[in-house]
């Protein structure tokens, strides 16, 4: 599935997480085999360094060698990649997406500026319309609302106002709040746009209310139980219990273990500074709970 158009249905989209070496550095081959196995497990396209790829904490020269790691894997980043914008000042911010776009992403995930957080929807507004301006005819944007994350809002008033000053350029939203209540007030407002929901368990009754997908974390380790919620709005029990088993612990770190046992390979425990890691030992009680609910009958 393209990512290219603005309209349409989105599907199910990876927030992939980032394997990385002891030292920090991204191991690109584990990258490029983890990113095949997902859309081979049925992911419609990939975003990098979201929340879940860590992306706050990888500068521009790892963010260049990523993207180049998984074109040069044979994946189309036009059709199947999307990137992740996650910083402060707008200059930074400009210089993530600039890296994107010369790779050849089909898109940006952008997120607000999270170090000063009393700020209104006017100064929300200001900020994304600097990241904004350059973009414009380029590419697609998604705007991130991750508030737990940022501290800072991306409102349905602010999505309004930013699709006006920049027609065709925002092509979505992706709602990380883990609110229905604003998950609706979006597909209310914007449902022409592509609104996309963070929290699976809110995904199969978003895309019966007309939301057009995900971009998730849990599809980096089961896949499958989200096709029919992303695709069909088809609910699938096995959700929220694989959520409440897996992530007792901070989520970066437990999706890694999961990641880890997933593919029966440790070295994807490694975290990014500052996150720390989960032992193996804890990854595996996680992957028992797990497989248990994964393992559990689904009614035809």
């Amino acid at each position: 599935m393209s990512i290219s158009s603005q309209s349409g249905h989105f599907g199910l989209g990876c927030a992939i997480a980032t394997p990385v070496s002891a030292s920090g550095a991204i191991d690109l081959p584990r990258l490029a085999t983890h990113a095949k196995a997902c859309l081979d497990g049925g992911c419609d396209n990939l975003t990098l360094f979201g929340t879940t790829g860590e992306g706050s904490s990888f500068g521009i020269a790892p963010r260049q060698a990523a993207f180049a790691a998984l074109v040069a894997a044979g994946i189309a980043p036009a059709e199947k990649l999307l990137s992740g914008v996650i910083a402060l000042s707008d200059e930074d911010a400009a210089a993530q997406a600039e890296a994107a776009l010369a790779a050849g992403c089909g898109g940006l995930l952008i997120a607000p500026p999270s170090y000063f957080r009393a700020v209104d929807d006017d100064s929300v507004f200001a900020w994304f319309s600097r990241i904004l301006s350059p973009l414009a005819g380029r590419t697609k944007v998604y705007l991130y609302h991750i508030p737990s994350m940022t501290g800072v809002a991306v409102s349905p008033a602010v999505v309004g106002r930013l699709r006006t000053a920049f027609p065709g350029l925002v092509a979505g939203v992706k709602d990380s709040s883990g609110s229905w209540e604003n998950t609706a007030a979006l597909l209310a407002q914007h449902r022409d746009l592509q609104i996309l929901v963070g929290d699976e368990r809110h995904l199969a009754h978003a895309v019966r209310e007309g939301g057009s997908g995900t971009i998730c974390g849990v599809s980096n380790i089961a896949p499958q139980i989200l096709l029919g919620p992303a695709k069909r709005g088809e609910e699938d029990p096995r959700i929220a219990p694989l959520i409440e088993a897996a992530f007792q612990h901070p989520i970066i770190p437990a999706l890694k273990a999961l990641i880890a046992c997933r593919y029966g390979d440790m070295a994807w425990l490694n975290t990014r500074a500052p996150l720390p890691p989960l032992t193996e030992a804890v990854a595996r009680q996680l992957n028992t709970a797990v497989a248990q609910v994964l393992r559990q009958p689904v009614a035809a």
